[in-house]
């Protein structure tokens, strides 16, 4: 079987995307079961490598033209912005078209990118219109721990309008399916409740009595293995969590915070219910530490490790 092709957008060149994309090429486990093709400024990759690996020779698919003297470690630039887009849009259209079989995203800025006109609320719902996808979902995994959300990248004042009936059993089924996909036979799914304490019976709101606990019904009698909705507050201590193989969020602070507390430097963003694989880090660009090499590549590592055991697993599917 031939190793599968995984198209690395690097992001936001101004922050830590191109060196952590080159540091990762050191990593022989990675290499040798994957051709990783790194989508970006080349100047800027090379330059990257240069100063961070220099022993590695990266395979560059270039996209736009971006001269290292020009760039700004650390700095919000529209340009870059409108660049780490354009990548992005080029590395997803090469897995549509077959070149590569998966697309790993590093870190992009929103708002460079929306300060170039360009409306972003990120990659999620980038890359879903690019492939014609209604039905997704972002996923942040890291082995047993599975955090779906009903809703990602919306003001905290709209969430309850867009929290349906329908949407919880859309997620709901995601996970379930990305459970069995890595080899969970019967995966127990846990859905958070909307409100504080679940509602209190529909003392602190109402959507847990009227939509939270409706489709969880539906769930179960579909033959799902759910139950919900639990208060978010104790949903993640040890004790809880590790009862089940994927958990049901609300909203995205809802299972971001715990999640990233639990596993921040080995977690996966997943986008679910694409016709392709993406994957991706679970951090941003820390334009903080940009271009001093002291950026974390495990969540990198992570994300490639998952693309390429779900390429396997795809293909290996399809034959």
């Amino acid at each position: 079987m031939r190793k599968p092709v995984i198209a690395l957008s690097v992001g936001d060149a101004a922050g830590i995307g191109p060196e952590i994309a080159v540091r990762i090429l050191r990593n022989k486990e990675l290499t040798s079961a994957a051709d990783i093709r790194l989508y970006g400024p080349e100047e800027i990759i090379r330059k990257a490598a240069e100063l961070f690996a220099p022993e590695v020779s990266p395979d560059i698919v270039p996209v736009g033209s971006l001269p290292f003297a020009e760039l700004i470690p650390g700095k919000l630039s529209p340009e870059v912005g409108k660049l780490a887009y354009d990548t992005v849009v080029r590395a997803t259209e090469d897995v549509l078209a077959g070149k590569a079989d998966a697309i790993v995203t590093c870190p992009v800025n929103k708002a460079a990118i929306n300060e170039a006109g360009i409306p972003f609320t990120g990659h999620t719902e980038l890359v879903a219109k690019l492939c014609g996808t209604d039905s997704f979902a972002m996923m942040q995994s890291a082995g047993k721990l599975r955090v779906i959300f009903v809703t990602t990248h919306i003001a905290l004042k709209d969430v309850s309008a867009h929290v349906t009936q329908e949407r919880i059993i859309e997620v709901a089924k995601l996970v379930e399916e990305a459970a069995k996909a890595e080899g969970t036979e019967h995966p127990r799914i846990a859905v958070a409740g909307l409100n504080p304490h679940a509602g209190e019976n529909g003392h602190m709101g109402t959507e847990d009595e009227t939509v939270v606990k409706p489709a969880v019904r539906k769930l179960k009698e579909s033959g799902m293995d759910v139950s919900g909705p639990y208060p978010s507050d104790t949903l993640f201590i040890d004790s809880i969590r590790n009862t089940f193989d994927g958990i049901v969020s609300m909203y995205h602070d809802q299972g971001h915070i715990p999640f990233k507390m639990l596993a921040f430097d080995k977690g996966v963003n997943s986008t679910m219910g694409l016709p392709i694989i993406r994957t991706s880090v679970d951090h941003g660009t820390a334009f903080e530490i940009a271009w001093k090499g002291v950026a974390d590549t495990g969540s990198l590592e992570a994300a490639i490790h998952t693309a390429i055991k779900r390429a396997n697993a795809k293909r290996k599917s399809a034959e």
